[in-house]
């Protein structure tokens, strides 16, 4: 593992907060601000693709968000079926790999078709990789890995005593990217509310008060300017990372 600061972090993880909370503030419904939020999604996804960040994952619906008043929930669904229809051609000639992590099993077939159907098409494009979060919570994801080593040992194909860490996070969402470098919420709050729990383990975090339809190039940048300010020192000591990574003679 590097301890090293790159100037831009490889991979960008967001909690989009704050879209109800924008709409009330201008005396509309809910799911105003959830369509607002759409076009902030389509901007992070253009500005890291112009940076040049290899991941961005997106928390869109939590495991808890069904929690939420039915009208809601269900404005939420509408939306996010229409921005699969619109949105992925466009995502597919831009090179975007797309996927959906989380307990997919909750939705209606109708939005499960169209969510395997995105990931198909783009599964081959490399231009930047966009995981959409949904039914996604990371107790849930660490105890689907965990049954996932439990099942194996119960066949045989695994000796239990052998199981650390490495092997947890094999079976995680997303191990197959880096962990995110920098982690960003918007809204206000300062929590990561059961987001990539295990991922997250080293992440640096920026929290900012903007709501999330607010949130444009111009906000993405100041918490990229953030990042790339921060030593990252894994458990080591600063003048260790500085001597590290000091040009050599």
């Amino acid at each position: 593992m590097s301890t090293d600061t790159p100037s831009l972090p490889r991979h960008v993880a967001i909690i989009m907060d704050g879209n109800g909370r924008w709409a009330e503030q201008r005396r509309q419904p809910r799911s105003f601000g959830h369509r607002a939020g759409q076009k902030a999604v389509r901007q992070a996804i253009e500005h890291c693709m112009r940076r040049g960040i290899g991941a961005l994952t997106l928390f869109a619906f939590s495991s808890e968000n069904w929690r939420r008043p039915e009208t809601e929930v269900s404005a939420l669904m509408t939306l996010f079926l229409k921005a699969l229809d619109k949105e992925v051609d466009q995502l597919h000639a831009n090179g975007v790999c797309l996927r959906f992590i989380g307990d997919l099993s909750r939705f209606d077939a109708p939005l499960r078709k169209r969510m395997h159907a995105a990931r198909e098409r783009t599964a081959g494009n490399t231009a930047l990789h966009v995981n959409v979060a949904v039914n996604y919570g990371g107790h849930w994801d660490i105890a689907q890995a965990a049954r996932s080593l439990a099942e194996a040992a119960a066949r045989g194909d695994l000796d239990p005593a052998g199981i650390d860490a490495e092997m947890l996070g094999a079976h995680v969402c997303l191990a197959d990217l880096p962990a995110p470098d920098l982690f960003i919420r918007t809204g206000g709050e300062h929590r990561i509310s059961n987001f990539l729990l295990w991922q997250l383990a080293y992440t640096e975090l920026v929290f900012t008060d903007t709501l999330w339809p607010d949130f444009d190039a111009d906000c993405l940048d100041a918490a990229l300017d953030d990042f790339a300010g921060r030593q990252r020192r894994f458990g080591r000591t600063g003048s260790q990372v500085a001597e590290s990574t000091a040009p050599q003679p």
